[in-house]
């Protein structure tokens, strides 16, 4: 078995030893095994990544074995390691392995460990195949596993019904951008005739398909049509504008569930896939638009709920769905390393404030609304200095990870010299004030000012060194991965796994870009921290004063402008009220009123009437006899 392969087959024997045998194996056996597994598979792609990433090792395309064969329908199951995957498999094995670490301390009094753990590695297995496939079909496969896993974490508290609504709504939102998925896979296809990626990537920029592709109400440029479809997809797995209400509520799973899911893994396939299809994408100019405006609404919109959240995990939650637009409207002006590389050093801050934000929760016994904290700086100063690592990496304060990838990104942007490249800038700009504000703003709240809750405050202690040691790993991360990944923006890092056409070169340009625009993230991230720390710590009943004064505005921010209420109008309602009709009028009424047991109970009256008959006299039996004999006669005179 071949080193590559030993990557996703360890992990995947992790999950199923502690998933079969884990209760007969006991918690810590379980734990051994899970996290061993995931283990070697981080030290094996930290190898692959010197190799392929770091050395000058050319990609590794490993065929593994004929998966389907069905007269001219031939996929192959086989492994494609390039510089694009060789960076997601540090991302995935690296924070997967930390989370799995981290969730023996904050998972210790769950009963049900073996079950969590089994979770865990089988949505690392998902994920590395998702990131690994060479074949459109095999990522297919690899993303709906992620999907199962993530409805599998997000419900792990299934008897709490919150978690189980979560659960089912996230998989549900998800199967709506899988549907757009599905067709885009079915239409490539259908107009290249194999799911192969080089295949597929070869014939499209050599322009061997057809220019149009009759769908719906008539033909649309093929190109167009199937980056637009595939892009649904990830709009959904990635918590895009309108695909995006299953993300805040999956905050229901346990802390660890957040930081693998929702910080580093699930919620990045989606910038990988558009990554992964720059040869599609480059060919239409309007699915890049469409990736561009979405991108950069989402980035602006997510920021604007994440500033008046109250719980803790929520507000992580939005940032990472306002980071996600910044890496969908760097692809969409083609910076797609820009793209990439902030995936990367995103995942080590976002993994570290979310599993920070856990050490919180766990310090104030499960407690997740911040109006109940303050003061936690006295009690929990470790947890408090790398959440403030993670912090201001987030915000792009410089020298750390963010300032490097986010400042790439709103440079390419505004060096794309297009209108929605303008566009997106300007929103990348507002989102980034805002982030530093809601960054700070969780921070003030949380381990500033006095106590709100002192029984929890005086009972509030520091995390255990199985919870802080992840949590270093992650800062160092948070830290120098900036530094490490510089030259992922480079021109042509990651050689042929992306591919731009001739004037979609805004990444490189962005050197060029005035000094402003250089500066302008530093002036804006000086704007939000000031704004934070004035409401937060010095004017602190101002914040309270400015929603009664705004009420109208803040409720429209607080119940994140009203999807989900337009969501249970539009879809919901209307759904319970057709399956309450199917349920009552056609199941009940019909079906079973008239079918099943109608049948049934006419049966019974005449079964009952005919028994009647059967009286046990004679002279019943003698007078039925008469009756027959007369009307035999009166037939047949």
């Amino acid at each position: 078995m071949s080193r590559n392969l030993l990557i996703i087959v360890l992990p995947l024997l992790g999950a199923l030893i502690a998933g079969l045998l884990g209760r007969k194996m006991g918690n810590r056996a379980s734990q051994v095994v899970t996290i061993g597994g995931v283990m070697i598979a981080l030290l094996l792609s930290i190898r692959t990544f010197i190799e392929i990433a770091v050395g000058d090792m050319p990609a590794i395309h490993e065929p593994i074995y004929s998966w389907i064969v069905s007269d001219q329908f031939r996929v192959s199951l086989g492994l494609l390691i390039d510089r694009l995957t060789a960076v997601m498999l540090i991302v995935v094995t690296g924070v997967s392995a930390m989370v799995h670490v981290y969730s023996v301390g904050y998972m210790h009094e769950d009963p049900d460990q073996p079950r969590f753990f089994s979770y865990l590695s089988l949505f690392t297995v998902a994920m590395l195949m998702l990131v690994m496939a060479d074949n459109f079909l095999q990522l297919f496969f690899g993303w709906e596993g992620v999907g199962l896993a993530s409805y599998l974490l997000i419900g792990f508290w299934f008897k709490k019904e919150s978690a189980s609504a979560a659960a089912i709504k996230a998989f549900l939102v998800n199967r709506v951008g899988d549907f757009g998925f599905a067709l885009g896979i079915f239409t490539i296809y259908m107009v290249f005739g194999t799911l192969d990626y080089e295949q597929v990537f070869t014939m499209a920029q050599s322009g061997n398909y057809p220019a149009s592709t009759d769908f719906l109400m008539g033909p649309v440029s093929t190109m167009t049509l199937i980056c637009v479809l595939l892009f649904i997809g990830a709009m959904g797995k990635s918590a895009q504008l309108g695909l995006h209400t299953w993300l805040p509520d999956a905050m229901e799973g346990p802390t660890p569930v957040s930081a693998l899911i929702h910080a580093a893994t699930m919620v990045t396939a989606g910038v990988f896939l558009v990554c992964r299809a720059s040869p599609l994408f480059e060919l239409s100019e309007t699915a890049l638009n469409l990736v561009t405006i979405v991108g950069a609404l989402t980035a602006f919109f997510a920021a604007t709920i994440g500033m008046v959240q109250n719980d803790i995990k929520r507000v992580i939650a939005y940032s990472t769905c306002s980071q996600l637009g910044y890496m969908f409207f760097a692809a969409g002006v083609s910076a797609y390393s820009a793209a990439m590389f902030h995936l990367m050093t995103h995942a080590f801050f976002k993994a570290l404030l979310f599993l920070g934000a856990g050490s919180v929760i766990h310090a104030m016994h499960h407690e997740q609304d911040m109006r109940r904290m303050g003061g936690l700086v006295h009690k929990i100063p470790v947890t408090y200095a790398l959440m403030m690592v993670g912090t201001l990496a987030l915000t792009g304060f410089p020298g750390l990870a963010g300032f490097f990838s986010k400042d790439a990104i709103l440079e390419s942007a505004y060096a794309s010299h297009t209108a929605v490249g303008q566009f997106a800038f300007w929103l990348g700009i507002a989102a980034a004030a805002m982030t530093t504000f809601y960054s700070f703003r969780l921070l003030f709240m949380t381990f500033h000012g006095r106590p709100a809750d002192h029984h929890a405050y005086d009972h509030a202690h520091e995390s255990p060194h199985i919870m802080l040691a992840p949590l270093l790993v992650l800062a160092f991360g948070a830290i120098f991965s900036g530094w490490v990944g510089l030259p992922m923006i480079g021109d042509g890092w990651f050689r042929s796994a992306i591919v731009l056409v001739a004037g979609h070169d805004a990444l490189a340009h962005s050197h060029h870009v005035g000094t402003w625009v250089k500066a302008l993230p530093f002036v804006v991230f000086l704007i939000g921290f000031g704004l934070a720390y004035l409401l937060y710590v010095r004017y602190t009943d101002l914040p309270r004063f400015m929603a009664e004064v705004w009420s109208g505005s803040y409720r429209f921010l607080l119940n994140a402008w009203y999807f989900d209420h337009l969501y249970d109008r539009l879809f919901v309602r209307p759904a319970k009220i057709i399956g309450q009709g199917l349920w009552k009028t056609g199941d009940e009424t019909i079906i079973d009123g008239y079918g099943v047991n109608g049948l049934a109970a006419t049966v019974g009256q005449w079964a009952s009437r005919m028994r009647s008959v059967q009286s046990g006299y004679i002279y019943h039996y003698a007078f039925a006899m008469l009756v027959g004999i007369l009307v035999l006669i009166t037939f047949y005179a």
